[in-house]
């Protein structure tokens, strides 16, 4: 079965920048020079080391614990709610048709309902585009 989920993965391939870029490759070249295999070290985390390893990351950053402002709940920090943030910062920049696309692709979404409902509307903008609506109409 585990084997059977494997292969219904897909293979995406997402923009780094030079600087990013620049790094891993100094970190493969260092691992490898030191006798060490740094593919391996590098891209065979599981998901728990990959999920302490962000947690540790932002203790050292002082990042502190995530709010839900709807419910209040204190969450920490973890990949899945570092890639939620990134997703709703991406809409908050720009929501437009062409930019869901992208960011559908980006997180490899399948359907796109799914990457639709990070376009999450704050009160306030829900505010603002209700008034505009009717002081449109009244004019």
């Amino acid at each position: 079965m585990a084997k059977r989920q494997h292969e219904h993965r897909r293979i995406r391939v997402l923009p780094i920048d030079r600087h990013t870029l620049e790094m891993l490759r100094n970190y493969i070249t260092d691992k490898v020079a030191n006798g060490g295999c740094g593919f391996a070290l590098l891209f065979n985390l599981n998901r728990h080391r990959a999920w302490q390893i962000v947690r540790n990351c932002a203790r050292q950053a002082n990042i502190p614990e995530l709010v839900n402002p709807e419910t209040g709940r204190v969450r920490g920090v973890s990949p899945h709610r570092l890639r939620d943030a990134f997703s709703v910062y991406a809409m908050k920049l720009d929501d437009s048709g062409d930019a869901l696309r992208l960011l559908q692709e980006h997180l490899g979404h399948a359907s796109f309902n799914t990457t639709a409902r990070y376009r999450k509307i704050a009160g306030e903008e829900h505010r603002k585009w209700y008034d505009t609506l009717w002081n449109k109409q009244a004019r």
